[in-house]
C-alpha cells in the first residue's frame, strides 16, 4: 500500500488520537453486540476433517462489530485463542459493562478501530460456546457427540472460518488476527490461502510448540482423561462432570501464560490471611488441610480461582481436542520447511512478540520473520517488553495496540484504493528530506531490495519506495521509530544493531544503507563487517568530525560544537564515535573494504573550495561511501 501526501499526514494525526484514547470501560465500546448462528452449506455427505472423520452439520456461533462497507472490503477476522470464543468485544444483551476478552483492542479509536473496519470473531470448530464441538448434538444420533466426535486439526479450524465468511459474501479480508493459538491459526490461513488477505498478524504465536509447551499439554490432556468421571468422553447428562481434571488442566496451563517475575510480584510466598486466621480459631482446620496435603500461599488459592471458574465456562472434550490440534501442528514440518511454507504468501505480515513470554518465546517469532526475509516477503516484527509473560497480549496492551494501530491504516480500504490510483497525487515526504537523502539515492540501483539500518521513522524507506521503486525494510530498535515507519506503510524490524543482527539472513538483500546511524554504534568495525554479509554493497553516511568548522570551533571556543550532525550537548548526545573521514577509509584499508563511489558533501562555500582542490577531510561536513567487500574476502 502506498499512502502519499496529505492522506500520510492524516494517518499519522488519526494515529496519533485513536493511540492517545483513554480507554475506560464503556467510553469507547462497541456497544451491544448479538451472538449469530449459522448453518454451514457443506457438501453432500458432510464435511470431511484432515483426518478422515466426518461431520454431516456444522453450526458457527460468530459475532460482528463495527459496520460493514457496501463492498464487503472492509472486514478484519480474529482468530481466538485455545479456550476463547466469538465475544471479542462489546457488551453481551443484558449486561451492563462491556465483557470482551479483548476489549481494549477492539473498538472505536483503539488498536483495530471499529470506525473503519467491521470486525468479525467465530467460536472455532470443537469449541463449547455455540460452534459444533463434541458437546454438540449428533444429528445422526440425536445425543451428544461425546467420544465420537471426529478429531480435527487447525487446517479444519481455518477452512471452517472461511466457509463462514463466504456464506456472509466476503471472499477477502482486510487482515486476519490473532494470538497465542489464533496466531497459529492466521499463520495458516496466510500461507494456505493468502490471496484471501492482505494482512496478517501474528501476535505471541510460533509455527509450532515448543517441546516444553507440549509436555504442559500433554499432562494437563492426561489429568482429563484420567478423571473417572471423564467415562472415555460419553459423560454429557451424567450427575457428575470430569470437573477435576479440566479444573487440573487449567492450572497447569494458566502458570504458563504468567512470567516468574510476575508470579513473584504478584503472590511471591504471601500466604492467605484468612486461612491462617481460621487455622489459628478453628480446631481441625489445620490438619484437614495437611491431610489434603494443601498450603496457605496465595498462589495456591488463585490457582483453585482459576479452575473453579474455567470449569463453569468450558468443556473437557473441546479443552482435549483443541489443544490436540494446536500441540499437533507444525508449519515447518508440513512444508519441508518454513521458507517452503511461505514460498506463496503475498499477504504483508506483522509479527508481535513479548519480551516475557515463555510459552511462545520471541525466538520463536523470530523463526518465523527470519524464514519470511530469506523469501523476500513483506514482513514487520515487534518484540515488546511485557515482563508479565504470555497473557499480556491480552492485559498489557498499551504498545501492542499502537502497533496494531500503525500498521492497520484508519483510512478505508476505498479511499486507500484512491489514493494508490492517483499517480499525481503528492508523496508522503517533503522536498527537503528528498534534497537531503539525493546522494545516498544516487549510490542505489532502482528496484533493487535495500534494507536501511537505524531507519528511524522511515522517511528514506519512503522515498527509496516511491521514488525509486525498492523494495525493502528498515531495521530499528526504538519502538516509537517503529510505530512512525509502520503508519507511513514501510515495513520494519525490531532490532538492536549492536546484538549482531543475526534475524537478517545472508544475501537477503541488494544494498543495506547506514544513514548517519555508524557513529552511534558500539562496534561499528563488526556492523560494517555484517553488512557486508547481508547484502554486496553498502552505502554510509556519516558526519566527517575533521571538517574545518568543527576544527576551527574546538581551536577558537575550546567546546564540542553543536551542529546539524551533532545537535546535543556532548552529556546528552547518542553519538559514541567521533571519527573522521581519514579515520574511516583507513579502517576500509584494513578490513579490505572496496570503495566504489564517494561524494563530500560541502555545505558553505569555504567548504566547496576545500573539496575542489581535494582537501575533503577538511572541507567536507558530511560523507557518503558505497563499498564492497575486496575480492578475496568474499
Amino acid at each position: 500500500m502506498v499512502i502519499r501526501g496529505k492522506d500520510v499526514i492524516l494517518a499519522v494525526h488519526f494515529h496519533k488520537q485513536r493511540s492517545g484514547v483513554k480507554d475506560t470501560q464503556n467510553a469507547n465500546s462497541v456497544g451491544v453486540v448479538q451472538a449469530q448462528t449459522l448453518k454451514l452449506n457443506l457438501p453432500e455427505g458432510g464435511y470431511r476433517l484432515e483426518k478422515g472423520g466426518i461431520l454431516p452439520e456444522i453450526v458457527v456461533t460468530y459475532e460482528r462489530c463495527g459496520k460493514i462497507t457496501p463492498e464487503n472490503d472492509n472486514v478484519i477476522f480474529i482468530c481466538h485463542a485455545l479456550t476463547g470464543d466469538a465475544h471479542v468485544a462489546g457488551i453481551r444483551p443484558g449486561e451492563t459493562e462491556p465483557s470482551g476478552w479483548w476489549e481494549n483492542m477492539i473498538g472505536p479509536g483503539r488498536g483495530v478501530d471499529t470506525n473503519v473496519y467491521q470486525v468479525i470473531c467465530a467460536n472455532i470448530l470443537g469449541g463449547c460456546q455455540g460452534t459444533t464441538g463434541p458437546s454438540s448434538i449428533d444429528p445422526r444420533t440425536g445425543k451428544p457427540y461425546g467420544s465420537a466426535f471426529p478429531k480435527m486439526t487447525v487446517r479444519d479450524i481455518v477452512d471452517v472460518h472461511r466457509m463462514l465468511l463466504r456464506q456472509l459474501g466476503i471472499n477477502r479480508v482486510v487482515a486476519v488476527m490473532g494470538g497465542s493459538f489464533g496466531g497459529m491459526q492466521t499463520l495458516d490461513w496466510v500461507i494456505r490461502h493468502s490471496e484471501e488477505v492482505d494482512k496478517a498478524l501474528i501476535i505471541a504465536s510460533a509455527a509450532r510448540l515448543s517441546s516444553q509447551s507440549l509436555a504442559f499439554d500433554i499432562v494437563g490432556r492426561n489429568a482429563i482423561v484420567e478423571d473417572p468421571k471423564w467415562n472415555g468422553g460419553d459423560y454429557y447428562g451424567q450427575s457428575e462432570q470430569p470437573d477435576s481434571g479440566l479444573a487440573s488442566a487449567r492450572k497447569l496451563a494458566h502458570i504458563t501464560y504468567l512470567s516468574q517475575q510476575l508470579m513473584e510480584d504478584k503472590f511471591g510466598r504471601e500466604k492467605r490471611p484468612e486461612w491462617v486466621q481460621e487455622a489459628q480459631k478453628t480446631p481441625g482446620f489445620q490438619k484437614k488441610m495437611e491431610h489434603g496435603f494443601h498450603t496457605y500461599f496465595q498462589i495456591e488459592s488463585y490457582l483453585q480461582y482459576q479452575g473453579a471458574k474455567f470449569i463453569q465456562r468450558f468443556d473437557a472434550n473441546s479443552y482435549l481436542h483443541i489443544t490436540l490440534a494446536m500441540d499437533e501442528y507444525d508449519a515447518a514440518e508440513a512444508y519441508g520447511g518454513l521458507e517452503n511454507a511461505f514460498h506463496n504468501v503475498t499477504s504483508r505480515i506483522l509479527v508481535a512478540s513479548l519480551s516475557g513470554d515463555w510459552l511462545f518465546a520471541p525466538e520463536q517469532s523470530e523463526e518465523l520473520v527470519y524464514a519470511l526475509l530469506r523469501e523476500k516477503k513483506r514482513v514487520s516484527y515487534c518484540r515488546l517488553y511485557a515482563p508479565a509473560g504470555h497473557d499480556a497480549f491480552l492485559t498489557h496492551i498499551t504498545e501492542l495496540k499502537q502497533v496494531v494501530n500503525a500498521f492497520l491504516p484508519p483510512i478505508p480500504p476505498a479511499k486507500q484504493r484512491e489514493i494508490e490510483a492517483d499517480k499525481d497525487a503528492p508523496h508522503g515526504y517533503r522536498q527537503w528530506q528528498v534534497r537531503h537523502y539525493q546522494q545516498v539515492l544516487d549510490f542505489i540501483k532502482p528496484g533493487s531490495r535495500v534494507v536501511d539500518l537505524g531507519c528511524g521513522n522511515g522517511s528514506l524507506l519512503n522515498i527509496l519506495r516511491q521514488r525509486l521503486g525498492c523494495v525493502g525494510y528498515g531495521v530499528d530498535f526504538n519502538i516509537d521509530h517503529v510505530i512512525a515507519a509502520l503508519v507511513t506503510g514501510c515495513d520494519v524490524v525490531m532490532g538492536d544493531l549492536d546484538e549482531g543482527l543475526d534475524i537478517i539472513p545472508d544475501n537477503s538483500v541488494d544494498t543495506v544503507v547506514l544513514s548517519e546511524t555508524l557513529q552511534t554504534i558500539r562496534k561499528p568495525r563488526s556492523l560494517l563487517e555484517r553488512t557486508l554479509q547481508i547484502a554486496r554493497e553498502t552505502v554510509v553516511s556519516f558526519p566527517n568530525f575533521a571538517c574545518w568548522n568543527v576544527r576551527s570551533y574546538l581551536f577558537f571556543i575550546g567546546r564540542m560544537p553543536m551542529s546539524k550532525q551533532l545537535p546535543l550537548q556532548w552529556y546528552d548526545t547518542p553519538n559514541i564515535h567521533l571519527f573522521t573521514w581519514k579515520d574511516f577509509s583507513a579502517l576500509c584499508q584494513k578490513e579490505r573494504l572496496k570503495i566504489l563511489q564517494l561524494h563530500a558533501v560541502a555545505r558553505g562555500w569555504i567548504e566547496r573550495i576545500l573539496c575542489f582542490f581535494g582537501m575533503k577531510n577538511l572541507g567536507a561536513s558530511r560523507m557518503i561511501v558505497r563499498l564492497t567487500k575486496e575480492k578475496g574476502k568474499e
